[in-house]
């Protein structure tokens, strides 16, 4: 090897540490604004997954849209009508319940779409909840904030829930495939990365792997226009109200946290057999 390659091949090296201490040297600066102010008050590595601790402020909808840096589009949204997807109850919208209207039991998610851990659990158990929703075992009431908004920076989870909000117009199988693809490795975006979900036209592009969204005019522009962004925050107030949910994913059966005991409280189970089981213990014979 000449003289001049082997000066070549230790340049690169140094350019490569360079590049991976600066690449770390950046994740250690979010995770640590991640703390300010009593945000994210970590990040637990649990299972294989990753839960969001949450630190919710309350407050009305433009509360909401003002802790999320003042976005004039969104406090523009909290002002506006209210415009309930099809497929919701309550005054506001907010209680999303999917299943067999007599199954005895009540599983509950809590979620941020752009939360990793709640990514992970839907990879995970996904499959498992559909089948037992077709097997009538319980129905699901989904429950879903925007606080990653505000500590991460940026708009992609109320955007993200706006968009979900127009497909569960649509259907509830709509919703549920639509929260699937969101969540899915392919399409849900890396908490360090760009804030993908801000975007309608990537959203627009997830929703083609839903047959029922794909080429639908009517749900392309409700997502374009904002048709359900009011309700977003809505659905972001009422999730901030349950105050015995301190991280996402939560899991509760018939309103009982289930989960393994953690420092912050209950850890939401990462497998099938897991969840399975945690879930069969707490569900009413």
């Amino acid at each position: 090897m000449s003289n001049r390659n082997s000066q070549a091949n230790k340049q690169a090296a140094r350019e490569r540490l360079r590049a991976e201490r600066e690449r770390q040297a950046k994740k250690d600066r979010i995770r640590r604004q991640l703390t300010v102010g009593g945000a994210i008050v970590g990040v637990l590595a649990i299972a294989g997954g990753i839960g969001v601790a949450v630190a919710t402020s309350g407050g009305d909808a433009s509360g909401a849209a003002n802790a999320a840096g003042g976005d004039a589009a969104w406090t523009k949204a909290a002002k506006a009508e209210l415009v309930k997807p099809a497929h919701t109850t309550g005054d506001k919208g907010t209680t999303i319940v999917v299943g067999k209207a007599d199954a005895k039991n009540t599983v509950s998610f809590f979620e941020d779409l752009r939360c990793p851990g709640c990514a992970s659990l839907e990879q995970n158990i996904g499959g498992t909840v559909e089948k037992d929703l077709k097997d009538g075992k319980y129905k699901v009431s989904y429950h879903l904030g925007t606080f990653l908004d505000a500590n991460l920076k940026g708009t992609g989870s109320k955007n993200a829930l706006s968009a979900l909000g127009a497909a569960l117009n649509v259907s509830t199988d709509s919703f549920l495939k639509y929260k699937s693809a969101l969540f899915a490795k392919e399409f849900h975006p890396d908490e360090m990365g760009p804030d993908k979900f801000a975007d309608d036209a990537y959203l627009l592009k997830v929703a083609d792997t839903v047959p029922e969204l794909k080429g639908n005019a009517a749900f392309q522009k409700a997502v374009s226009t904002g048709t359900y962004d009011r309700w977003a925050l809505e659905m972001s107030d009422a999730f901030n109200g349950f105050k015995d949910v301190t991280s996402t994913p939560t899991v509760k059966v018939n309103d009982t946290v289930i989960g393994t005991d953690t420092p912050r409280g209950k850890a939401a189970p990462s497998t099938p057999e897991a969840y399975t089981s945690m879930v069969d213990k707490a569900l009413k014979k």
